[in-house]
């Protein structure tokens, strides 16, 4: 038996390595189960401003709402930012409203330098600790839900896309007639 116990050490720590992995995996399936998807209720936070407000996206219901999750480091965030805030100031007053969510670890310090050097009139929201990122599966930068004004994720983008493109108002338009 002791020459065979190397060999049961072995397997044993395989099987559990195995058992741990089918686990984790099934955990990772349970979670995306969990995480947002187009035609779901969009799942509601509440974060500060640059003037130290909490805001929610609750307390939009009855807009259409962009929720735009970036990050000043992050080139293509920056590329589509003067189409968010070209339409934010032709849509902002009235049933559609932009959140501008900034993931940077230390937004709160670095955003009135950013702001400086890129002016920007649309909300920022401060989400320090990942958790509207998290609870949303954020994985890539710039990434936005569309939300209807029933709470509704109607539309998913990854990516930067020009804002006010015929196609993305057209759509938007309609959204805001519903």
């Amino acid at each position: 038996m002791d020459k065979y116990r190397p060999y049961i050490f072995a397997l044993i720590i395989l099987t559990a390595a195995a058992a741990g992995w089918y686990l984790s995996g099934s955990d990772e399936q349970s979670l995306s189960s969990r995480l947002p998807t187009v035609g779901a209720q969009a799942p509601d936070f509440q974060l500060p401003d640059t003037n130290g407000l909490l805001r929610s996206l609750s307390s939009e219901r009855g807009k259409v709402v962009l929720v735009n999750f970036w990050a000043t480091w992050c080139p293509p965030c920056k590329i589509e930012m003067p189409s968010m805030e070209e339409l934010y100031r032709n849509y902002g007053k009235g049933n559609f409203e932009i959140l501008a969510i900034n993931v940077d670890d230390n937004g709160q310090t670095i955003m009135p330098g950013f702001l400086k050097k890129n002016p920007h009139t649309f909300p920022i929201l401060f989400d320090t600790q990942s958790q509207a990122a998290t609870l949303y599966g954020v994985s890539m930068f710039p990434e936005t839900f569309i939300v209807n004004k029933e709470g509704i994720i109607v539309q998913k983008v990854v990516g930067a896309i020009d804002w006010v493109a015929p196609k993305v108002l057209s759509e938007l338009n309609a959204l805001m007639k519903e």
